[in-house]
C-alpha cells in the first residue's frame, strides 16, 4: 500500500478528540496518511549535555538542574512565577510566564532536566522559552551527574498549531509509525533505489520522524526528497509524450547551453524565413540561430507526422498514432530577440499553409508586437491582424470573418485570441509572450483554438510560451519539466551591458544630475515608482516584497511626477503612465515616447516589460528594495537598448534590511538574468518564486529546488530514463 492510500481518518487514533481532530485539520491533516508525511520543519541536536555556563556557545542550554527557590514579581494579571535553579556549572532563573503550576509540580529542592535558551537581562542569567521534566522530588545535583538529560538525542520540531501540543502530535505518530509503517510500498523502483543507495519507504518514514542518529535522518531525507522529485519528473516524462509524442531531451539535465552547440552549420530557412533574413539590418545572434534550427526541426516533423496520419485514415489504418507537436519553452534575457525568434517560427508555420496566433498579457504589449511584426513582414505577403477585446463590432466582425476563411496568417492580441467567437482556418503555432503571466487554463484555451479531432485522433498546434523572466534551472526542469527549454543568452551584437548605481535615499540628486545629463544629450529616461497615489500600497507586480507598515511612506508616481516635472525636470516634457490609465490612453503616451515627444516618462510597473525605446538611458527605480530582483531586472533591461551607454539607478530606503541590501548587490554586480534569477530564488524561496509562473503544478513537500538542485538532475535523469525504457 502506498502511504498517500492509507485513508483511515485521524479519529481513529487513540488520544485524538474532537479538539485535536480539529487542530491536525488546520495542519490539513485529516488521515493517517497526511500524518505521516507531516515532517519536521527542523531538528535540534540534544545528543550532548550542554550546561548552563556553555549558554552563549550552542542554541539551547540542555542539562539537569535543582531548583533552588520560587518567587513572583509584578502584580495581579501581570504576576509572574520565578523558578531559580542552577546546575553543575552556574545558575540562573527561568521566567514562567502563564505557567504558576511550575511551583508545584516542580518545587523547591526538586532535580529537573532543562532546555531552553538563555540570554542576560536585567543583570542576571534567564531563560522564559523553556522545557522542563521532573526527575526526582528532591536530592543531591551530584547524584545526577551521569543521569541522561531527558528529550536527549535527535530531537524533531514540527509546525504546531492553536490547540496541538509537541506531546500530543508526538504521541499519535508514534502509534502510525507503530501500526501502519509495515508492508508500505516503495514508490520508487527497486533498481533506482539500488542504483542511488536509496531506503526502502517504511524505513523512511520511520527514520525521518525518529531517527537514531544524524546519519539515519540524512539518509531518510535523501530518500523521501529523492522519492518526491523522481515521480513528479516522471510525471512531466509522461505528460509530455502524450501531449507531443516525445520526451524531454536527457541534455536538459546539463543545461547544455546553444552557444556549445555547432551553429555553423547551414539552416534550410522556407522562403518567408529568407525573405525575413535577407531584410533584416543585423545579423542573428548564434543562440537564435540554434534555436530557430530547432523549432525548424520540430514544425516539420509535425507536418510530415500529421500528413501521414491522415493518409494512415484515409487507407482505413486501424491503428492511427497522433502526430508529433513542439511544446517548446523559449527563455532569454531581455533584449535578446525572443520575438524575432517567433516570428520565424510563425513564418514556417505559414509557408507550411497554416495560421499563427500571438498572445501577450497586455494591449500595449500586443500592440507593439503587432506594429513590430507588421514592420517586418509587410513587404512579402504575410498578412496580419490585431485583436483586442476593445475592437469595435464592425471591424471586429470582419476580422474574425477573414480568419476564419485564412485571410489571415498571423493574428497578435491579448487574451481574445481564444473567446469563444475567434475561429482559425487552421491554427498550427500559439505563441504566448510572458507566459508567467497566463495561467494554465488561458494557454489551454489558445491551444484548444487550433485543436482538431480527426476519426479519433486530435491534431493540435505547436506551443512556443517565452519568458523574458529568466527561469532558474531547477524551476525550469519542474514547472516547464514536460516542455523542451531553449535559452538565448547572447545579447545583440553592440549592445552594452547596463551600468548599475546604488543611491541611498537623500542622496537622489546624483542621480538626478546624470539623468540631466543624459537628456540635454537628447536621450530619454524613465522613474519608476512602487505606487501610483500616496497612502496606497502598490501598483507593483511584486506587491510590496519587504513591505513594512510602520516604515517610511511609499513614494508615489503621481506625487514624483507633480513634484519633479515642475521642479528638477521643468525644462524637459515629462509624463505620467500608470494602470488607473485606459490603456489606449497608455498606448498614446508610449508613442509619445517611443517617437521621442515626452524625455521623461514617470510609471509604475506598467513600463516592466513591452517597452521599446532604444533612445532611452536612464532608469531611475525609487524605493527599489521594495521590488523583487526579477522584476527590477525587467525594469532594468528597459534602458540600453541600442548602442549608447545605459544607466539604472537603485534608490534605496534608509531603513534597508540586511537581505534587502544583498539583493541590491546582486543587481549591482550581475547583468546576466539567470544569475540573478538563481539568487533570487535562494533569497526568496521557491515558494514564492514559484507563485509567478502559474504552474498549477509545482506542489513540493520536503523537497527543496535550491538546496536539492543535484538530487533533482539525478531523479529527472533516472525518470526519463526509465520512461524511455
Amino acid at each position: 500500500m502506498k502511504i498517500a492510500d492509507i485513508k483511515n481518518p485521524v479519529s481513529t487514533l487513540s488520544g485524538a478528540g474532537p479538539a485535536t481532530v480539529k487542530a491536525l485539520s488546520n495542519l490539513n491533516i485529516f488521515t493517517i496518511g497526511d500524518l505521516l508525511q507531516f515532517y519536521p520543519r527542523e531538528y535540534e541536536d540534544r545528543t550532548k549535555t550542554v550546561p548552563i555556563a556553555q549558554y552563549k556557545f550552542a542554541p539551547k542550554v540542555h542539562t539537569i538542574a535543582k531548583v533552588l527557590s520560587h518567587e513572583y514579581f509584578g502584580f495581579g494579571k501581570t504576576k509572574t512565577l520565578k523558578i531559580n535553579i542552577e546546575d553543575s556549572t552556574g545558575k540562573a532563573s527561568l521566567i514562567a510566564f502563564n505557567r504558576p503550576f511550575l511551583e508545584k509540580s516542580i518545587p523547591q529542592g526538586s532535580i529537573i532536566g532543562i532546555t531552553g535558551k538563555f540570554e542576560n537581562k536585567f543583570n542576571s542569567l534567564q531563560c522564559s522559552s523553556f522545557e522542563v521534566s521532573s526527575i526526582a522530588s528532591e536530592g543531591n545535583l551530584e547524584d545526577f551527574s551521569n543521569h541522561t538529560v531527558p528529550d536527549s538525542g535527535i530531537y524533531p520540531v514540527y509546525h504546531l498549531t492553536q490547540g496541538l501540543t509537541r506531546k500530543t502530535l508526538i504521541k499519535l505518530l508514534n502509534q502510525c509509525l507503530s501500526q501502519y509503517t509495515i508492508g508500505l510500498d516503495d514508490e520508487i523502483p527497486q533498481t533506482i533505489i539500488e542504483k542511488r543507495k536509496l531506503l526502502h519507504k517504511s524505513e523512511a518514514i520511520k527514520k525521518i520522524h525518529a531517527p537514531s542518529n544524524f546519519e539515519e535522518l540524512s539518509k531518510a531525507r535523501e530518500t523521501l526528497i529523492y522519492e518526491e522529485l523522481y515521480n513528479f519528473e516522471y510525471t512531466m516524462v509522461d505528460r509530455a509524450y502524450k501531449h507531443k509524442g516525445s520526451i524531454p531531451g536527457i541534455d536538459l539535465i546539463t543545461n547544455k547551453n546553444p552557444e556549445q552547440q555547432n551553429t555553423d552549420t547551414a539552416i534550410d530557412f522556407s522562403p518567408k524565413q529568407k525573405q525575413l533574413l535577407e531584410s533584416l539590418p543585423f545579423a542573428l545572434t548564434k543562440d537564435q540561430v540554434y534555436v530557430i534550427s530547432q523549432m525548424n526541426r520540430e514544425i516539420d516533423k509535425g507536418y510530415k507526422e500529421r500528413v501521414a496520419a491522415l493518409k494512415d485514415i484515409e487507407n482505413s489504418k486501424t491503428e492511427i498514432i497522433p502526430p508529433f507537436t513542439m511544446q517548446r519553452l523559449l527563455q532569454g534575457d531581455v533584449g535578446s530577440g525572443k520575438t524575432l525568434v517567433a516570428l520565424f517560427a510563425a513564418l514556417r508555420i505559414i509557408d507550411w499553409g497554416g495560421q499563427a496566433a500571438f498572445m501577450a498579457p497586455t494591449e500595449i504589449l500586443a500592440r507593439q508586437h503587432a506594429e513590430n511584426i507588421s514592420h517586418y513582414v509587410e513587404k512579402f505577403n504575410v498578412r496580419t491582424a490585431f485583436l483586442t477585446g476593445n475592437l469595435k463590432a464592425a471591424g471586429r466582425k470582419t476580422l474574425l470573418s477573414a480568419l476564419k476563411s485564412g485571410d489571415i496568417d498571423i493574428l497578435i492580441g491579448t487574451h481574445a485570441l481564444f473567446s469563444r467567437d475567434v475561429i482559425y482556418k487552421d491554427l498550427q503555432l500559439a505563441i504566448i509572450d510572458e507566459q508567467h503571466r497566463f495561467g494554465v487554463l488561458q494557454r489551454q484555451a489558445i491551444v484548444e483554438k487550433g485543436r482538431q479531432l480527426v476519426n479519433n485522433f486530435y491534431a493540435g498546434p505547436h506551443l512556443l510560451m517565452m519568458s523574458a523572466t529568466p527561469i532558474p534551472q531547477t524551476l525550469a526542469l519542474t514547472a516547464f519539466g514536460d516542455l523542451d527549454i531553449s535559452t538565448i543568452k547572447c545579447l545583440p551584437q553592440g549592445r552594452k551591458p547596463v551600468t548599475t548605481y546604488l543611491v541611498a535615499s537623500g542622496h537622489e540628486q546624483n542621480a538626478y544630475n546624470v539623468v540631466r545629463q543624459e537628456l540635454d544629450k537628447g536621450h530619454q529616461a524613465y522613474f519608476v515608482y512602487p505606487a501610483i497615489e500616496e497612502a496606497e500600497k502598490t501598483d507593483s507586480a511584486d506587491q510590496n516584497y519587504e513591505f513594512d507598515s510602520k516604515s517610511e511612506n511609499i513614494k508615489s508616481a503621481e506625487k514624483a511626477f507633480n513634484d519633479l516635472s515642475r521642479q528638477y525636470f521643468s525644462n524637459y516634457k515629462c509624463a505620467l503612465i500608470h494602470s488607473k490609465i485606459s490603456e489606449d490612453q497608455q498606448a498614446r503616451i508610449l508613442d509619445d515616447f517611443r517617437y521621442g515627444k515626452i524625455q521623461l516618462l514617470f510609471a509604475t510597473t506598467v513600463v516592466e516589460v513591452g517597452v521599446d525605446v532604444p533612445n532611452s538611458t536612464c532608469m531611475v527605480i525609487e524605493q527599489a528594495d521594495r521590488f523583487g530582483l526579477s522584476q527590477l531586472h525587467q525594469l532594468r533591461g528597459r534602458v540600453g537598448r541600442g548602442t549608447a551607454q545605459g544607466y539604472c539607478f537603485l534608490i534605496y530606503r534608509k531603513n534597508i534590511t540586511e537581505n534587502g541590501i544583498q539583493r541590491m548587490k546582486i543587481l549591482r554586480e550581475s547583468t546576466d538574468g539567470f544569475v540573478i534569477a538563481e539568487e533570487d530564488l535562494k533569497l526568496r524561496g521557491p515558494g514564492e518564486i514559484t507563485g509567478t509562473i502559474q504552474s498549477g503544478d509545482l506542489q513540493l513537500g520536503i523537497a527543496d529546488l535550491s538546496r536539492d538542485r543535484e538530487l533533482l538532475f539525478k531523479a529527472r535523469e533516472d525518470a526519463i530514463n526509465n520512461y524511455a525504457t
